[in-house]
């Protein structure tokens, strides 16, 4: 981001990332329809396809599960969150199709509003082998379609990134109401076990790689314990070059970042999605978020313009090869002279009265 920046919208990279996206849908369709009429030579046309829609929103919904885990494990994966947001919308389309046909075949033909027919043909939910199990589907897609019309960088801005990024945290949720969906309705409809144990072991992949991420991150959020206003937060050689350090002060993430001979700080939560900004690197004099790629200037911590967004700073202080960091953040977009290595105290007070005008 800066001056000469353009913003991403729909551009050729998307629209390629989009076209396979859909492709591989129907690929995924037809060759579950065309499977399952060999296995199933009894199932309906109907049938086929409202499983090939619903196991793919499933697996669809897996996917975009994992890549956040996986991007806190192992930077490598850090591009897959380039279009996760196209992925979930798309998870949320395949499973409204699913729906749809559902809705058609077992609620359209009767008297009553197939939505009412939904809701009360039903409610056994007293029980495991009879649970109305549809309701559960039915309220995991109010929740999908509620986070694929909020996707646009419009509701972002307009909601604030935390409020944002709690509205969509409601996934899991969703999640929880698909597994349950699927596991009360196979009880019901299924003899074989292959859906089931398959269900499980995405259940297991996805909580085992969130467990390992979290487990992994514990240790950055070691909260630094000092009496100071200053603490000490890692030596300088610890800081790669254009590169920073994480540590957790006063209940707050700080990325301590290393460039040109200096030393900066700043709140480690990006203003667009939340992300990581410690975990970027500095490109063009600017802090690169991995996400998504908006900026910060160092020594500010506000965005280049046109762009307005400001994340808080902290005060450094450099003595003896290692960093201190002040514990109290100043106000975001608030400059703060950054520490330069190998410059010792009476040369800093001298560089001040100098600025200054005083020498």
């Amino acid at each position: 981001m800066s001056e000469k920046y353009a913003a991403v919208s729909w551009n050729r990279q998307k629209k390629i990332y989009d076209a396979i996206l859909i492709a591989g849908v129907l690929v995924y369709v037809g060759a579950f329809t065309g499977i399952g009429g060999v296995v199933a030579p009894a199932a309906t046309i109907e049938t086929l396809l409202i499983r090939a829609f619903g196991t793919g929103a499933i697996l669809l919904l897996h996917v975009v599960l994992t890549i956040g885990p996986l991007c806190r494990l192992s930077p490598r994966f850090l591009p897959l969150l380039y279009n996760r947001r196209h992925l979930g919308v798309t998870t949320f389309f395949v499973g409204a199709v699913h729906g749809v046909l559902a809705l058609f075949q077992f609620h359209a033909l009767g008297v009553l509003n197939p939505f009412v027919s939904l809701l009360t043909s039903n409610t056994r939910f007293g029980s495991v082998a009879d649970f109305p199990f549809q309701v559960l589907g039915f309220l995991a897609l109010v929740v999908l379609f509620l986070m694929a019309a909020t996707s646009h960088d419009f509701w972002l801005n307009n909601l604030t990134a935390p409020v944002w990024k709690r509205l969509h945290t409601l996934v899991y949720a969703a999640y929880a109401l698909l597994v349950g969906h699927v596991a009360l309705g196979v009880l019901q409809a299924e003899t074989s076990p292959v859906f089931t144990g398959l269900m499980f072991l995405g259940v297991v992949m996805v909580t085992g790689l969130h467990l390992a991420a979290a487990f992994k991150e514990a240790k950055t959020d070691r909260e630094i314990e000092a009496d100071g206003e200053f603490v000490e937060a890692c030596a300088v050689d610890e800081i790669p070059e254009k590169r920073a350090r994480i540590r957790t002060i006063s209940g707050e993430r700080v990325a301590i970042f290393r460039y040109d001979g200096k030393i900066s700080a700043v709140s480690n939560v990006c203003q667009h999605q939340n992300g990581p900004l410690g975990e970027g690197r500095i490109i063009a004099g600017c802090i690169t978020c991995p996400w998504h790629g908006f900026q910060y200037l160092p020594e500010t911590g506000a965005s280049p313009p046109p762009f307005t967004e400001k994340v808080p700073t902290f005060d450094v202080r450099i003595a003896d090869g290692k960093v201190f960091v002040r514990r109290r953040p100043n106000r975001a977009g608030t400059r703060v002279e950054p520490a330069e290595i190998g410059l010792t105290q009476g040369c800093k007070d001298a560089k001040a009265q100098r600025n200054s005008g005083e020498l």
